[in-house]
């Protein structure tokens, strides 16, 4: 049976009191981890293992951080080899993954993904997947997940942890262990045997929470971001999150995102005013005024058209975000959305978005801004 995964676990405060129900099976469930963790004794399989895992059950962003470190590996001429124990894919392994053979239904849907491009291995025994990537010449081996599977030697431990800190969200919710919470074993525990924490910053969030960055302590810590590598098709489009956190998607496709980049508008200051225009004559107007005629001339505009837009806007320092949410914009029909940055130089410092359904993402650079529609 599959169940999804409960947003409540990842709130700080919130979260029902009927969970405390399942304290008995946290207790099971962290002192049934901590002992097997604790007799472990590590197996060194013949080949250098950099384990990517994390500390919560799931949604972290493990895979791209794995895809990512293989593909760098590879570029430095290392023969890197991935490995994953495959979960929702019957095949116990060592197995490895021919994606013009194999399916999701015998290695998994990550594992064939991955092996598009790396050769990659599955074996519910992770010490004999290492064993036989080793065999088949793996220089190094990177295993998608397993932080709290001891029986591999590892060369370099990696946690990822999800960067999201906003509306009360916390990367380990208030610290529980599975089943009250999302934590596979305790924040500390898991924390201690870390050689590094990689943080996956989510779409829309520009720098890390310094209160999170603090629960790291002396730990190195790296900052990720995904990246699109091309904007998406034009026309309608369905949204599909087979992750470990789905509303992460649905945030990311349907919200508007203002991002101040380091040094903009010559590391001071910008205004910017995203207006919803609803009169059509109205709109003929501004889609031809620079921003900073649109600056000067907008009280007057706004008493002239009654009613003609609806505008939301900032004054963002260097380095600053912030974003409209779906429930913010829902309800409100506008012939185009148009922008307006109050650069200290020169231009038109506009854009004008015809047909806007989905989210998109403004960021203000140095001395202009882009738009990149979702």
């Amino acid at each position: 049976m599959s169940l999804s995964t409960p947003r409540w676990w990842y709130l700080r405060k919130g979260a029902p009191l009927s969970r405390f129900l399942l304290l008995p099976l946290a207790w099971i469930w962290a002192g049934v981890t901590a002992f097997r963790i604790a007799r472990a004794r590590p197996v060194d399989p013949g080949v250098a293992v950099i384990c990517v895992g994390n500390l919560t059950m799931g949604g972290a962003g493990k895979t791209p951080i794995v895809r990512e470190i293989l593909l760098r590996l590879t570029k430095a001429k290392l023969r890197a080899h991935g490995l994953s124990r495959g979960h929702g894919g019957r095949a116990i392994g060592p197995l490895q993954v021919d994606p013009d053979n194999h399916d999701a239904a015998m290695v998994g849907d990550e594992p064939l993904m991955l092996a598009q491009d790396f050769p990659f291995w599955v074996a519910q025994d992770r010490l004999a997947g290492a064993r036989a990537a080793h065999g088949a010449g793996a220089d190094v081996v990177v295993m998608d997940d397993g932080h709290q599977n001891q029986a591999v030697k590892k060369a370099l431990s990696i946690i990822v942890v999800d960067g999201e800190t906003r509306s009360q969200e916390w990367p380990f919710g208030d610290g529980a262990v599975f089943p009250v919470g999302p934590m596979r074993e305790p924040l500390r525990a898991g924390l201690a045997r870390a050689d590094a924490v990689v943080v996956l910053l989510p779409h829309g969030i520009s720098r890390m929470d310094p209160e999170l960055l603090a629960v790291f302590g002396d730990k190195p810590v790296l900052i990720a971001r995904l990246e699109a590598p091309a904007p998406p098709p034009r026309g309608p489009q369905l949204g599909f999150a087979g992750v470990g956190k789905p509303w992460k998607v649905e945030r990311a496709l349907t919200e508007v995102t203002v991002v101040t980049e380091a040094g903009s508008n010559r590391n001071t200051a910008i205004e910017i005013e995203i207006l919803l225009v609803q009169d059509i004559e109205l709109l003929k107007k501004i889609s031809e005024l620079p921003a900073r005629k649109w600056f000067e001339a907008r009280e007057d505009i706004r008493k002239n058209y009654p009613g003609g837009f609806e505008s939301f806007g900032w004054e963002l320092s260097p380095r600053q975000e912030v974003r409209l949410r779906k429930t913010e914009l829902s309800g409100k029909r506008a012939y185009a959305v148009v922008i307006f940055a109050n650069y200290l130089a020169s231009g038109e410092h506009r854009a004008r978005i015809d047909n806007f359904k989905d989210g998109i993402i403004v960021r203000l650079r140095e001395n202009e801004f882009v738009v990149t529609q979702r």
